[in-house]
C-alpha cells in the first residue's frame, strides 16, 4: 500500500490531469444533457402530434439503448461511416450528453406537467403570450421541481465516466488503475479512487442545492442553511412519476 501513495504523490501531474478529464467530461456532459433535456422536455409539451412524436422517438431511443453501445457506436462505428473520428473525451461528452439529455427530457416535461392548471389560466388571463407564460410564470415554479432529479442524473453521469477508459480516453480511474497495476496494489487503488468520486460526487451536490435554494428563494419559498447539507436518495421520485 506504502508503494502506491508514493507513486500516488510521486504523480500528481498526472492524476490531476486524469481528474480534469472526468471533471471536463461530466461538466460538458451535463451542458449538453441540460440542453437536450429542455429541447426534448418542451417538444414532449407542445400540441402537434409531429413534433411531440419526435421527441418521443428520440428519447425512447437513447433511453432503450445501452450507454456501452452508444459510446463504442459513435466512437468505433461512426468514423467508418463518416471518415471522421472523434476525439475520446467529445466522444464521451456527446454520448453522455444524449443518454442523460433522454433522461432529463422526462424530468422536465414531468415538472411542466405538475405545475398547477391554475397557474397557466392566471398567466392567460393576465394577457401574456405564450413565451411570457413560459418564462415568468411555468419555468421558474417548474425548475424548483427539476433540480433534485437533475442532481441524480449529474450524480449518475459523474459515475459514469470511468466508461471512458472503453475509448481510450485517460480519465481518473484509467491513471489509477495503471498506478494499480505496477504496484499491484488493489486495496488502496481503488480505495482511493473510491474517496475521489465520493468527494466530487459531494462537491456537485452541495452545488446543486445551493442553485435549488437561490431557485426556491427567487419565487418565494424559503429554506434554511442546513438545506445546502442535504443529500438526494437514488430513490427519490422525480417529477412525473420518472426514477
Amino acid at each position: 500500500m506504502g508503494d502506491f501513495f508514493s507513486l500516488f504523490f510521486d504523480n500528481l501531474p498526472q492524476v490531476g490531469s486524469g481528474l480534469w478529464v472526468t471533471v471536463q467530461a461530466t461538466l460538458l456532459g451535463s451542458l449538453v444533457a441540460l440542453a437536450l433535456s429542455f429541447v426534448f422536455g418542451l417538444m414532449a409539451n407542445t400540441r402537434p402530434v409531429l413534433v411531440r412524436g419526435v421527441s418521443r422517438v428520440i428519447v425512447e431511443f437513447f433511453r432503450g439503448t445501452s450507454l456501452y453501445v452508444q459510446l463504442f457506436w459513435l466512437y468505433y462505428a461512426l468514423p467508418l461511416l463518416t471518415g471522421y473520428q472523434l476525439s475520446p473525451v467529445f466522444c464521451g461528452v456527446v454520448a453522455f450528453g444524449l443518454n442523460y439529455g433522454a433522461y432529463g427530457s422526462e424530468v422536465v416535461r414531468g415538472a411542466l406537467n405538475a405545475v398547477p392548471r391554475a397557474q397557466y389560466e392566471a398567466a392567460v388571463a393576465l394577457n401574456m403570450t405564450p413565451f411570457q407564460r413560459m418564462r415568468r410564470v411555468i419555468l421558474p415554479q417548474a425548475w424548483v421541481q427539476m433540480i433534485p432529479p437533475f442532481t441524480n442524473l449529474l450524480i449518475q453521469l459523474l459515475k459514469a465516466t470511468p466508461l471512458l477508459w472503453l475509448i481510450s480516453a485517460t480519465d481518473l480511474t484509467t491513471v489509477i488503475q495503471q498506478m494499480r497495476d505496477r504496484t499491484g496494489a488493489s486495496v488502496a487503488a481503488y480505495l482511493t479512487l473510491l474517496v475521489l468520486y465520493f468527494v466530487l460526487a459531494y462537491a456537485l451536490t452541495l452545488c446543486m442545492n445551493a442553485l435549488e435554494r437561490a431557485a426556491k428563494t427567487r419565487i418565494g419559498q424559503r429554506e434554511s442553511a442546513k438545506g445546502l447539507f442535504r443529500t438526494r436518495s437514488s430513490a427519490e421520485r422525480l417529477p412525473g412519476g420518472v426514477r
